[in-house]
C-alpha cells in the first residue's frame, strides 16, 4: 500500500533542488526522477467528504508554505478487481479523504509552451486510480509531453443517480480535473491551449461524454479514445444499480440515505450488487447518464451530430478485447452453442453475419465467436460510425487497432494491453502480467511516439479518416496503415449492412 503524502510543510526545507511550482492553491515540491520533474498529489477539488460526499467538486482549499507532493494522494473508494483479474490488473489504494487529486510529470516547471497529455484511467467506473504504476508518465515527459493523470469519483459516490444529488459527479471531477489544467499547467511548463484528454475503457467513454458536453468547450483541443465509446443509459435506466444497492442495505435510494451508510458497508454492498458481469456480458454496472444538464443528450448522438467537429480525435481498440474476460474466467470454453444462439438472438446480430465471423475463424469455440461479434458489436463498429460521421470536420479523425497478441494466458489482442505500450511502460509489472517479460519494445516505440506527435499536432504519423478509411495497425511486425481492414465483417454491421 502506498504511503500517505507528507504533510504540508510551511517552514523552510533542505530540499533546495527539488523542483518547485506556484499553483493557484499554493506552492507545491516535488522530486526529480528520471530527468522529470514529478508533483504527486495535487488537489484539484475539495475532499468530498460529509455533506459533499455526493455532491459537486467543490474548490480546493489554499494552503501556506509548501506542499510536499512526493507521493500519490488518496484513492476513491474501491474494492480490487474479482479473481482471476486481480493477477493481471493491479489497483493500488492510498487511503485518504482527499482523493479528488492529479499527479504532473513535466521536463521542467521552467519550461513553457509544452503539449500536455491528460490521462484518464479506465476500471468499468467500479475501479483504478492514478496509482496504478504502469500509468507512470515519465516517457511523455521524456519526450518533451507533460503528463498528467487524475483519480476521480467511482461506484456509486462517483455515478450513482439520485433525486437529491447532481448526475455523473465522476465526470464533473473530470472537468474540475481539467480545468485545475486549464488554470495552473503554465506553472509547470505546459501549455493550457494545448491539452490532449487521453483515456482507456472507462476512461475513454467518460472522454466522448466530455467531448459532448457544452460545459467542456475549451478545456481541451484533442481527444484519445482507447476502447472505449461514446454511450450512456437514460435517467431512469442508471438509477437501477443505485435502487438495488439501497435495497440491499434497507435505505432509501437517496443520497442523504446512503451517506449516513458507513462507506466499508457500502462498498460491501456495491462490490455484492455489481459482480458477475462484464463489459461484453452485461451485468449490474454503474454508466454515465443522459441528465439533462451536464449532458443535455445522448453523447453518441450529440457527437455524430458534430459535438465535437472542431476537436483532432485519435480512436481505436484491440482486436481481441473480450480476451480479458473470457479467458481467464474460462468462457471461451464453457459456452455452448445453444447459450451462443441465444447471445446471437439478444444482440440482434444477423444471421449472415455470424456465419462471416465464423468462416473467418474456423477453429473458434462458441465463446471464442461470441467474443469476436461482441467486441466488434460494442467497440469496432461505434468506433467505425462515428469517424464516418467526422468525414469534414475541422478537427483530423485518426483510426487504429492493436492487433500484437500476448502469449500470457493466451489473452491474445485483449483488453487494455495496449497501455504499456501507449506508455512506453513494457517494463512496470503491471504491463508484465498482461503482455509478459519479452514484449516488443520496437511496438512501443512506434505507439508512443505516435500519441507523442498527435499531442504536439493532431497528426499521429498515418492518413486521417477517409473514404478509404485507413486504419493504422500496430500488430506483429511493422505498424502500417491498412484499409478497412476485415471490411468483409463490418459489411455484416449496420448501418453499413444496408449501405452497401
Amino acid at each position: 500500500m502506498t504511503a500517505v503524502p507528507p504533510p504540508i510543510s510551511a517552514s523552510g526545507s533542505d530540499r533546495t533542488s527539488a523542483p518547485h511550482a506556484d499553483t493557484g492553491q499554493g506552492t507545491v515540491r516535488g522530486t526529480l526522477e528520471q530527468g522529470a520533474a514529478v508533483f504527486r498529489g495535487i488537489p484539484y477539488a475539495a475532499a468530498p467528504v460529509g455533506a459533499e460526499r455526493f455532491r459537486a467538486p467543490a474548490p480546493p482549499e489554499p494552503w501556506e508554505g509548501v506542499r510536499e507532493a512526493v507521493a500519490f494522494g488518496p484513492t476513491a473508494p474501491k474494492r480490487p478487481y474479482a479473481p482471476p483479474l486481480d493477477r493481471l490488473l493491479p489497483d493500488p489504494e492510498v487511503p485518504g479523504d482527499d482523493c479528488l487529486n492529479l499527479n504532473v510529470w513535466t521536463p521542467s516547471p521552467t519550461r513553457t509552451g509544452l503539449p500536455v497529455l491528460v490521462w484518464i484511467h479506465g476500471g468499468s467506473l467500479l475501479h483504478g486510480s492514478s496509482a496504478v504504476a504502469l500509468y507512470d508518465g515519465a516517457a511523455f515527459a521524456r519526450d518533451g509531453v507533460v503528463f498528467v493523470s487524475v483519480n476521480y469519483r467511482l461506484g456509486i459516490e462517483g455515478f450513482g443517480v439520485f433525486p437529491d444529488a447532481p448526475a455523473n459527479r465522476g465526470l464533473l471531477d473530470q472537468l474540475a480535473a481539467l480545468t485545475w489544467v486549464r488554470d495552473n499547467i503554465a506553472a509547470f511548463g505546459g501549455d493550457p491551449g494545448l491539452v490532449t484528454v487521453c483515456g482507456e475503457s472507462a476512461g475513454a467513454i467518460s472522454i466522448a461524454a466530455l467531448l459532448a458536453a457544452p460545459r467542456s468547450r475549451g478545456l481541451f483541443r484533442r481527444a484519445v479514445l482507447q476502447s472505449g465509446v461514446p454511450t450512456a443509459l437514460p435517467v431512469h435506466e442508471g438509477r437501477r444499480t443505485t435502487e438495488l444497492i439501497a435495497k440491499r442495505l434497507g435505505v432509501a435510494a437517496t443520497a442523504r440515505a446512503l451517506a449516513a451508510v458507513d462507506p466499508a458497508a457500502l462498498l460491501a454492498a456495491q462490490t455484492a450488487v455489481t459482480s458477475g458481469g462484464t463489459p461484453l456480458t452485461g451485468g449490474n454496472s454503474f454508466q454515465i447518464v443522459v441528465d439533462g444538464d451536464l449532458l443535455p443528450r445522448d453523447p453518441a448522438e450529440a457527437l455524430r451530430d458534430g459535438a465535437s467537429a472542431g476537436t483532432d480525435l485519435l480512436m481505436g481498440s484491440n482486436t481481441e478485447e473480450y480476451r480479458l474476460w473470457f479467458v481467464p474466467s474460462g468462457l471461451t470454453e464453457r459456452l455452448s452453442r445453444t447459450k451462443l444462439r441465444l447471445a446471437l438472438l439478444k444482440f440482434r446480430v444477423p444471421r449472415a453475419t455470424a456465419r462471416t465471423y465464423r468462416a473467418n475463424r474456423p477453429g473458434a469455440t462458441p465463446g471464442e465467436l461470441l467474443g469476436a461479434l461482441a467486441t466488434d458489436l460494442l467497440l469496432r463498429v461505434p468506433l467505425n460510425r462515428l469517424a464516418d460521421a467526422r468525414a469534414g470536420a475541422t478537427g483530423s479523425t485518426h483510426l487504429y487497432e492493436f492487433g500484437w497478441p500476448s502469449p500470457v494466458q493466451r489473452l491474445g489482442a485483449c483488453h487494455a494491453l495496449e497501455i504499456g505500450f501507449v506508455l512506453d511502460n513494457l517494463d512496470r509489472p503491471d504491463a508484465v502480467a498482461l503482455a509478459g517479460p519479452d514484449a516488443p519494445q520496437e511496438l512501443a516505440d512506434a505507439m508512443h511516439a505516435a500519441w507523442v506527435r498527435f499531442a504536439r499536432s493532431g497528426d499521429p504519423g498515418w492518413p486521417a479518416w477517409d473514404a478509404s478509411r485507413p486504419v493504422m495497425a500496430f500488430g506483429p511486425g511493422a505498424p502500417a496503415a491498412v484499409r478497412a481492414p476485415r471490411d468483409d465483417e463490418l459489411r455484416g454491421w449496420p448501418p453499413y449492412r444496408d449501405e452497401r
